[in-house]
């Protein structure tokens, strides 16, 4: 069942409708921290909710792990929860992420909504049918191919970030720009994303969610375009999973954006990508997210972690580059040597 995207103009009457739309006995919503102040007491007065049971886990990727996954599953056990119930996920790619796991797994499956409250679970998270956790010292090693009945998508919240996790979503959407086409491109490096319209904002998510769901519809689980969308992630989570190893916080969107700079290099050397097109980005993200704390010692262990990756095959580790603006070439390799030379250009430039 293909699940409903809605660009929000009435937050509130578009929850309320989504909500009566998924017939349930009981309703659950699951928050973080951050959410359960900032976002759930702008819905929390709604109807709706009058007889919802909250569930709230710990802030950022660190609690995307089995413990938090056993406490939403015990609070939804305790709760009554059935076959028949609904949980609502309210917050970033963490809540939703780990949401979607658990109401997929619950009772083999309860329905769930997804209200994205991050620019990066708007454009990415949210939408798309992943669900799952970290595990092992490995981002997302757990999950299910699994989507939400409905997506509901409001730059009301968008308001509330600062501006750190606004640019870790804009890197996936200037991700979304490079596997589409020039026009989408130019447009994203043109925003003015460090003092927003959010109207316009709102019109380029949009678009970026588009482009997401077109390739999604076309190969659900993973097996052929939808690779397009991991363009940067080889090197991304590597970069991400080597900071928590470390004790350090790297925003998804951030390691994303450096994943990005690491694989239009390799996408130079391997497919002809215009030189040009990498000096712009790689100017643009330099600017914005600055450079990874990366020293030459840390390769092997980076090495490591990309042969962990899960879009490998065999001993292979697959990339996905590109040849040019939305001309996507999938299953890509690249040797030891190669790697080390890519994490050179993002080191040095």
């Amino acid at each position: 069942m293909k699940q409903k995207l809605i660009i929000s103009r009435d937050l509130k009457q578009d929850i309320g409708d989504a909500i009566q739309s998924c017939p349930h006995d009981r309703l659950f919503v699951l928050t973080d921290t951050t959410t359960a102040r900032l976002c759930w007491t702008i819905v929390k007065p709604l109807s709706c909710f009058e007889e919802a049971q909250l569930i709230t886990i710990g802030e950022s990727d660190d609690n995307k792990t089995l413990q938090s996954l056993q406490h939403v599953w015990t609070a939804l056990q305790q709760g009554g929860a059935t076959r028949h119930s609904l949980l609502l996920n309210l917050g970033g790619g963490m809540v939703t992420d780990l949401g979607g796991f658990a109401a997929s797994t619950f009772k083999r499956g309860i329905t769930f909504i997804n209200v994205p409250t991050t620019l990066l679970s708007q454009v990415d998270a949210s939408v798309g049918g992943k669900t799952g956790i970290n595990f092992g010292g490995l981002k997302n090693e757990i999950g299910v191919f699994n989507s939400a009945d409905t997506v509901i998508l409001s730059s009301e919240f968008l308001k509330s970030l600062d501006m750190k996790n606004l640019l870790s979503g804009y890197a996936e959407m200037l991700k979304h720009g490079l596997i589409s086409d020039e026009k989408n491109f130019a447009e994203l490096l043109r925003f003015d994303i460090e003092s927003p319209d959010y109207g316009e904002l709102s019109t380029l998510v949009a678009k970026s969610v588009r482009i997401k769901e077109g390739i999604v519809e076309q190969d659900p689980t993973e097996k052929g375009l939808r690779k397009a969308l991991n363009l940067g992630h080889t090197a991304g989570h590597a970069l991400e999973s080597l900071a928590m190893e470390e004790g350090r916080t790297v925003l998804h969107g951030y390691a994303v954006a450096w994943g990005l700079i690491c694989e239009l290099y390799l996408s130079v050397v391997k497919c002809d990508f215009p030189k040009d097109r990498l000096r712009q980005t790689v100017q643009f993200i330099r600017q914005h997210y600055g450079d990874p704390i990366l020293d030459c010692k840390q390769y092997e262990r980076l090495y490591e972690l990309m042969r962990h990756d899960k879009k490998n095959v065999g001993n292979d580790i697959n990339f996905t580059l590109m040849a040019g603006i939305g001309d996507i070439r999938i299953n890509q390799q690249a040797t030891k040597e190669e790697i080390f030379e890519m994490l050179d250009f993002l080191r040095e430039g």
